[in-house]
């Protein structure tokens, strides 16, 4: 049985490998703005509805994506609270990136201050 790393690690690869392809990043930013249908959805892409399908499916199940049914129709939307942990992940190299921006922007200074 995984313990609670080996989960979380898991976890976090599958959305990751999810949000690795660029057709399924343009869906999330489709389905950002508004739920969409798959065929709604297809008609962005120069590929096959299978093949959109596919990309749902991948989606949904790393829960990145829900399905809510109305009537005969399913449509696909953004779940916030997932990319609100992918943001949460990526926070820690954010701030890194910064610390290493404000050491580069005092190096910067630092020369520009010593240069005639």
């Amino acid at each position: 049985m995984p313990n609670h790393i080996q989960t979380v690690t898991l976890m976090r690869r599958d959305i990751f490998q999810a949000i690795a392809d660029p057709t399924r990043r343009a869906i999330i930013a489709l389905i950002a703005i508004q739920a969409m249908t798959p065929n709604a959805i297809a008609e962005h892409f120069d590929t096959s509805r299978q093949a959109v399908s596919k990309h749902l499916r991948v989606l949904t199940e790393c829960e990145l994506v829900r399905q809510e049914h109305q009537g005969r129709e399913i449509f696909y939307q953004l779940e916030i609270d997932k990319m609100k942990e992918i943001d949460k992940w990526l926070e820690q190299f954010r701030k890194i990136w910064e610390t290493r921006f404000q050491q580069l922007d005092e190096l910067l200074l630092t020369i520009k201050k010593q240069t005639p």
